[in-house]
C-alpha cells in the first residue's frame, strides 16, 4: 500500500516544479513478540526481540506481563535507567528513535546498542510504515503533536493486536511518559500510562533503581521555592539574533582549576582583539559548566578584570551559603595594574550544553537520614551537582558517576542523578578508570565486529603483497626502542655507497596495508586517535595482534614497511630522497642503553654496530643545522617509575636519562617526517595531513622574560625561535647549573599546543618549535592514526595503492584532524593524571621527604615549586584553614611573594617537605611545606 503527498517547489533559477512524496506502508511487519503468531517471523538482526512471557522487574502498578513503550522525551533523559539490566523488553518505535536521532547523537548511539543487547529484549517497531499504525499530520497539528499521536496509535495497536494472542495471561503494553499532556490524552484514550518515576518507584524489589532517574525539570522553572540566586537565561532565538547584531559573542566556556570562581571564554569566529573574555563571580559566571558553548555579553571598560592570582577551591558543605560566596569574591577584586585588565564579560545565555556523565565521590549531607547530598567532581572545573540518594552509606568512599540533569535558577548547584559505582576510592584499577573515563579516553575492549577484519592466524606474506614492494631483507636494519616495547613502529640502516656516499633509510611498518579505509577496523583507529601511554598499561588504538605481532618491527621475522630512503654525502646533505613499500627483515631489536653501549664499544665492530655509528654520526650533523636554524630544545621532567613485579606497585621514582641515541632516532624520524610532509603536499596540495606549531604570543613570555632578568639579569629575546634558542644558549650562570634547565622547562610552558591540519584548509604551515616549514607525522602508525592517513596519501603518491573519497575531501579530513587534536589532548593530560597518581602512590609508604626544590611560578598566596629529583611539580601554599594566614605581599613585576619578612623569587632554590595529603580521599595531593627559608 502507498500514501502520497504532492506539493510545489520554487527552484533556485526561479522554476516551479512539482515534487510527489511516496510512503510504503506494509502490512507483513513483525510486532516482534516472540508468542506472537499472527505476524511473520521476525527477520534476523541485532537483538532477540521482545520475550514470550516478559521476566524483568516485578511492579507494584502492573502486577502482569508487560512491554514498556517509552515516548522519545522519555528516552531522551531517562536512558540511564533503560540501560540499567534491569529494565527489559522495551518497545522503541521508528517515530521517537527518528526523533533521538535528530536531537542528540550520543543518546542514539547508545539506544542503538541497547537494541542490539539480546540480554535486554527491546525491539525496534517500525510503525511509520506499518498500515495500521501509519498515521498522517492533520490541519493545523504541529509536528510534535502529531508524533505524539502516532506513539499514541501504537500503543494502542499493540494492545488490541496482543488480545488476540492465545495466552492464558494476556501481555500489556504500558505507555511510559514524562509529558502532562500527552499523559492525560491517553488515560483518556484508554491506555495505561504511567511517568517515568511512578513506573520506577512501583518496582518494590529494585529500589535502588530510583536513584537513577533524571531529575526532570526546565532550566527556567524552580524546583522548590527559595532566593533566586542566578539572572536568567536569554532564548537560544534572542541570543542568536543577539550575536548575529554583535551585542552578545558566542564562545566555549573553560572553568578554571585553581578558582571555582572564574572562567575564560573562548570566542569563536575573528573576534581576534577579544579571543580570551574572562568571567569572574557566580552570578556573571551564571550556570555554566566547563565546555558549554555560551554566549556572553561584555562589561564596560571601567568593569574590568585582571585575571585572578588567587586558588579558590569550593569546600562549602552548605550547597546554598551564598555570604560565604560573596565574600570570596571580595578577594578577587584587588587593585591591580591597568596593563593587566582583560575584556571582562558574563554569560547571558546557553546556546549548547556539553554535559557528559561526570566522575567523583559523594560529599555525605551532615543530617540524618537525608537523601540529598552532594556529589564532587574529580574534575575541579566542574561544579557540586545535588543528588537524591538513599544508597549513601554504601556509596561513601566510593568512585561513582552522576549525570546533570538541569540547574534552576534558585539553587547554588545543578540537579543530578546517580549513574553507576565504580569501585572503592583509591584502589589502583579504580582509579585507572576514573582517569580514563574522565580524560575521555575511548578504552572498552574491541568488538568483535571490529576484531573481524584482522588477518586470519598464522598469517605470512604472500605473492599478492609482494606487489609494488621492495625486497630490503638483505639490508643490515635494525630498531632502538625503549626497554620493554613491543610496539616497535621505526627501525633504521646505514651503509656506504660504492660511490662514497651514504645510504640511511627510515622504515615505517605499513600498518595501512592492514586497516583498510572505512572497515570497522579502520573506524575504530580512527575514533581512538591515538595509543595512550599510562605508567603501568597501554590502551591500544589497534588491536594488539597489529601493535605487538604483526605491525611491529621485531628482529628476525619479514614484515612490511614503508621505506623513507635517501643519499647522503658526509656532510649529511640530501643528494636523493625516495619512498618506496617494502618487506625488511630487522637484524636487532635494541634498547636506546645497549645501542649506546656499542657506538662506545672499542671492541664492537660488526654491521649492526657500524650502521649504528655511521647514524650516530650523521643524526649529531642534522641537530647541529637544525639549531642552527632556530630549532628550540627545550626541556620537561619526565618521570619514570620502578614497580614491583608482584603488587605492581612504584617502588622507586626518577626522572628519564636521555642518551645519545635517543636523540639519533629523533633526528631520523623529524627527518622522515619533513620528507614526506612535502612529498604529499607537493602531490596534494589542498589534501595533505601535516602538522603545525604556531608562534607563541608575545604576551605568553611575558613571565619568562620577567623571570630571567630578575633572578639572573639575563635579558631573553623572544621575537623568533632562533633569537630565544641562543638567548637560552647563552643564559647559563656557573653559580647556578640548573638554570638553564629551569628556563628551558619554563620556555616550555610558554609555547603553544602543535596541531594537526588539513592544507587546502589553512595557509600558515610553519611549525615553530622545529623551525620547519612544513612537518606531518609519518613514524608512528601503530601508536597515531594521523601517521595512518599520511601513509595512505603518500602511498597514492608513489603509485603503491589507490585512493579513496573521503582521502581527497578536505573538509572530512579538517573533522578528523579536529577529532584527532582533541584525543592526542585528551591522551596527554590522562599521562599525566597517571603519574600523578603513581606519585601519590609512591610517596604514600614514604612519610615526609625533604628535599631541594626551585620555585617556578610565585602567585598571590602560593608558589608552584618543581623538585628535580622527582621530576614533580607542586603547589606551596601559606594560607591554611583554622591558623594565622601570615603577611603576604605580590610583586608580579619581579615576580616576587613576600611571606612576613621573606621574599621569594621565581627560580629561587628553597627546601620542602613532601607528604601525602589523604585528608580529602578524593583529591588524594602531595602536599609541600617550605623549610627553607623558614618565613
Amino acid at each position: 500500500m502507498l500514501t502520497s503527498r504532492m506539493f510545489l517547489k520554487r527552484t533556485r533559477a526561479g522554476a516551479v516544479v512539482k515534487v510527489v512524496r511516496e510512503h510504503y506502508l506494509r502490512d507483513d511487519i513483525p510486532c516482534g513478540a516472540a508468542a506472537c503468531r499472527l505476524c511473520p517471523p521476525r527477520p534476523a538482526g541485532p537483538g532477540l526481540g521482545l520475550q514470550a512471557q516478559p521476566s524483568g522487574a516485578a511492579s507494584s502498578l502492573c502486577p502482569g506481563p508487560h512491554y514498556l513503550l517509552p515516548d522519545t522525551n522519555l528516552l531522551l533523559h531517562q536512558i540511564d535507567i533503560l540501560e540499567d539490566p534491569v529494565i527489559k523488553n522495551v518497545i522503541v518505535l521508528q517515530t521517537v528513535l527518528q526523533e533521538v536521532r535528530n536531537r542528540s547523537a550520543p543518546v542514539y548511539k547508545r539506544i542503538r546498542d541497547v537494541i542490539a543487547n539480546p540480554e535486554k529484549h527491546f525491539y525496534s517497531f517500525t510503525n511509520e510504515h506499518h498500515r495500521e499504525t501509519y498515521i498522517q499530520q492533520e490541519q493545523g497539528e504541529t509536528s510534535n503533536d502529531r508524533n505524539d499521536r502516532a506513539i499514541r496509535v501504537a500503543v494502542k495497536w499493540y494492545n488490541e493486536h496482543l488480545k488476540k494472542l492465545e495466552d492464558e495471561e494476556k501481555i500489556q503494553v504500558i505507555f511510559l511518559t514524562n509529558d502532562r499532556n500527552n499523559k492525560e490524552k491517553a488515560l483518556e484514550e484508554g491506555i495505561t500510562a504511567y511517568t517515568c518515576e511512578e513506573y520506577i518507584k512501583s518496582l518494590i524489589a529494585n529500589p535502588d533503581l530510583v536513584d537513577r532517574l533524571a531529575c526532570v525539570s526546565d532550566e527556567g522553572k524552580e524546583i522548590e521555592s527559595g532566593k533566586i540566586i542566578f539572572p536568567e537565561h536569554i532564548p537560544l532565538s534572542k541570543l542568536q539574533q543577539g550575536i548575529k547584531s554583535g551585542i552578545y559573542l558566542q564562545g566555549t566556556y573553560r572553568a578554571s582549576r585553581d578558582n571555582y570562581l572564574e572562567a575564560t571564554v573562548w570566542v569563536h569566529g575573528d573576534a581576534e582583539e577579544n579571543k580570551e573574555i574572562i568571567i569572574q563571580g557566580l552570578k556573571h559566571l551564571n550556570r555554566a559548566v566547563h565546555e558549554d558553548i555560551v554566549a556572553v555579553e561584555l562589561l564596560a571598560k571601567d568593569d574590568w578584570v585582571a585575571p585572578s592570582s588567587v586558588v579558590l577551591q569550593d569546600e562549602g558543605q552548605n550547597e546554598d551559603d551564598i555570604e560565604n560566596e560573596e565574600e570570596k569574591e571580595n578577594i578577587l577584586k584587588t587593585s591591580v595594574n591597568k596593563d593587566m585588565l582583560r575584556p571582562t564579560g558574563k554569560v547571558v545565555g546557553i546556546i549548547k550544553r556539553n554535559w557528559r556523565p561526570f566522575c567523583g565521590m559523594l560529599s555525605k549531607s551532615q543530617i540524618k537520614e537525608a537523601r540529598r547530598h552532594l556529589f564532587t567532581p574529580a574534575d575541579r572545573r566542574i561544579p557540586r551537582i545535588r543528588i537524591e540518594t538513599r544508597q549513601a552509606d554504601t556509596l561513601e568512599g566510593q568512585r561513582i558517576i552522576v549525570a546533570i540533569d538541569g540547574w534552576p535558577r534558585n539553587s547554588r548547584y545543578p540537579n543530578g542523578h546517580f549513574v553507576k559505582n565504580l569501585g572503592t576510592a583509591g584502589d589502583k584499577e579504580t582509579e585507572t578508570e576514573v582517569l580514563l573515563l574522565e580524560h575521555d579516553v575511548p578504552h572498552q575492549p574491541f568488538s568483535q565486529g571490529v576484531l573481524s577484519f584482522l588477518p586470519k592466524m598464522p598469517w605470512s606474506i604472500t605473492e599478492q603483497d609482494m606487489k609494488y614492494r621492495e625486497d630490503l631483507r638483505n639490508l643490515c636494519v635494525c630498531s632502538v626502542d625503549p626497554p620493554g616495547c613491543t610496539d616497535i613502529d621505526d627501525a633504521l640502516h646505514c651503509r656506504e655507497l660504492e660511490n662514497g656516499n651514504i645510504e640511511v633509510g627510515v622504515h615505517i611498518a605499513d600498518v595501512s596495508h592492514f586497516i583498510r579505509p572505512g572497515n570497522a577496523l579502520d573506524e575504530e583507529s580512527a575514533k581512538r586517535g591515538t595509543t595512550v601511554y599510562l605508567c603501568e598499561k597501554r590502551i591500544d588504538m589497534v588491536p594488539e595482534l597489529l601493535s605487538s605481532n604483526l605491525c611491529s618491527l621485531r628482529s628476525n621475522v619479514d614484515r612490511l614497511a614503508f621505506s623513507c630512503i635517501w643519499e647522503m654525502n658526509h656532510k649529511a646533505e640530501i643528494l636523493k630522497t625516495r619512498f618506496t613499500k617494502s618487506i625488511i627483515n630487522s637484524k636487532a631489536s635494541l634498547t636506546y642503553a645497549e645501542a649506546q653501549m656499542r657506538i662506545d664499544s672499542a671492541t664492537m665492530n660488526d654491521d649492526i654496530t657500524t650502521s649504528l655509528r655511521g647514524l650516530n654520526k650523521l643524526a649529531k650533523i642534522l641537530k647541529k643545522k637544525r639549531i642552527d636554524n632556530g630549532a628550540l630544545t627545550l626541556s620537561s621532567p619526565e618521570v619514570r617509575f620502578h614497580m614491583d613485579s608482584e603488587t605492581h606497585d612504584p617502588i622507586d621514582l626518577q626522572t628519564k636519562e636521555l642518551k645519545e641515541t635517543n636523540s639519533m632516532v629523533e633526528e631520523f624520524m623529524l627527518l622522515a617526517n619533513v620528507s614526506v610532509a612535502q612529498k604529499i603536499y607537493d602531490e596534494f596540495p589542498e589534501f595533505a595531513l601535516l602538522r603545525k606549531h604556531p608562534a607563541p604570543p608575545p604576551s605568553n613570555y611575558d613571565i619568562l622574560v620577567k623571570a630571567a632578568k630578575s633572578k639572573a639579569s639575563f635579558y631573553l629575546k623572544t621575537d623568533s625561535a632562533k633569537a630565544l634558542a641562543e638567548s637560552l644558549d647563552k643564559a647559563e650562570s656557573p653559580a647556578f647549573p640548573y638554570l638553564n634547565t629551569l628556563l628551558r622547562i619554563l620556555t616550555t610552558r610558554c609555547m603553544m599546543q602543535a596541531v594537526y591540519f588539513c592544507s587546502g584548509m589553512d595557509n600558515d604551515f610553519h611549525h615553530y618549535g622545529l623551525a620547519s616549514p612544513i612537518y606531518t607525522h609519518f613514524t608512528s602508525p601503530i601508536r597515531r592514526y594521523a601517521d595512518i592517513i599520511v601513509h595512505r596519501l603518500l602511498a597514492v603518491a608513489v603509485g603503491a595503492d589507490s585512493t579513496y573519497p573521503e582521502l581527497t575531501d578536505k573538509h572530512k579530513l579538517a573533522d578528523m584532524c579536529k577529532n584527532l587534536n582533541y584525543r592526542h589532548k585528551m591522551a596527554q593530560y590522562a599521562q599525566r593524571a597517571s603519574v600523578a597518581f603513581h606519585t601519590q602512590l609512591f610517596f604514600k609508604s614514604k612519610g615526609v621527604v625533604n628535599e631541594d626544590a626551585y620555585i617556578l611560578f610565585v602567585r598571590k598566596n602560593a608558589v608552584v615549586v618543581l623538585i628535580p629529583k622527582y621530576g614533580l611539580e607542586g603547589t606551596v601554599f601559606f594560607e591554611e584553614k583554622g591558623k594565622p594566614t601570615p603577611k603576604l605581599d605580590y610583586n608580579n613585576e619581579v615576580p616576587s611573594l613576600t611571606v612576613e619578612d621573606t621574599t621569594l623569587h621565581v627560580f629561587d632554590k628553597v627546601k620542602v617537605n613532601i607528604m601525602l595529603d589523604a585528608s580529602n580521599i578524593q583529591h588524594q595531593k602531595i602536599r609541600m611545606m617550605l623549610v627553607e627559608p623558614k618565613v
